[in-house]
């Protein structure tokens, strides 16, 4: 089982780790802890280095696998052996971009959520951009302008973002904390972590945030577009 050090602390960079196992037929590595994140959600896995007893080995990619985390290493030179000691280097300026852009993300969905009672049935991100698609009827120009002067009211108030993880039991008596439209916690989940944005929004969520509103820039809804009867998607970009 990897720990999952992300989940505690977004803004850890570097870390220490032992090797647990390795797959030699995909060049991947466990380790026995990680501060990468695998991906879900719509945010992208995190990209950077391991480097072990001299060898730095980029991380191409990293996937969730049941309780462990698979680090997808490139180059090649031959794969660390179980039990070596390890040090894992984030790409922090991307991982950033996304804390940034995942928070951009949440002020939009509890605007929208607040303002119009609309559901989260879908969205993506990449660095410094995203989408996200509620459960609109209807969706015109002027609707969109009143929401992107909303989330940025909302953003340069500087609320605290904060994280926790509560039993199944104590997190289900929230109210509205799955925003969407199918819940996405399957039933053998026993804690669920969850990301708050003070005075705005509470929802599940495993993935990366800053610690402020404050942090993550000027929100610009650059397009908007129908995707079906009670379907509108809406696009972002963080300055």
């Amino acid at each position: 089982m990897t720990e999952l050090l992300y989940q505690t602390d977004s803004y850890l960079r570097e870390f220490d780790a032992v090797i647990a196992a390795a797959q030699e037929e995909t060049r991947a590595v466990i380790l026995d802890k990680t501060a990468f994140y695998p991906g879900g959600g719509g945010q992208p896995c995190d990209l950077g280095a391991l480097s072990v007893a001299g060898v730095t080995y980029p991380v191409e990619k990293v996937k969730k696998q049941g309780d462990d985390v698979l680090h997808f290493l490139g180059g090649d030179a031959p794969l660390p052996a179980p039990g070596s000691a390890s040090r894992g280097t984030l790409d922090w300026a991307r991982r950033y971009k996304l804390m940034r852009t995942h928070s951009a993300l949440h002020v939009l969905c509890g605007t929208v959520f607040r303002d119009y009672g609309a559901l989260v049935t879908g969205g993506d991100m990449e660095p410094l951009k995203g989408r996200m698609d509620f459960e609109f009827e209807t969706m015109r120009g002027e609707l969109v302008r009143e929401i992107e002067a909303a989330v940025n009211r909302e953003a340069a108030a500087g609320r605290e973002i904060r994280v926790r993880i509560l039993s199944r039991e104590e997190a289900f008596q929230i109210p509205d904390l799955i925003r969407t439209k199918i819940n996405l916690l399957p039933e053998g989940i026993t804690q669920v972590r969850t990301v708050e944005i003070v005075g705005l929004d509470l929802q599940a969520d495993g993935g990366t945030h800053v610690r402020s509103t404050n942090e993550i820039g000027k929100i610009r809804v650059t397009d908007y577009k129908s995707k079906g009867a009670i379907n509108k998607r809406i696009y972002i970009e963080v300055e």
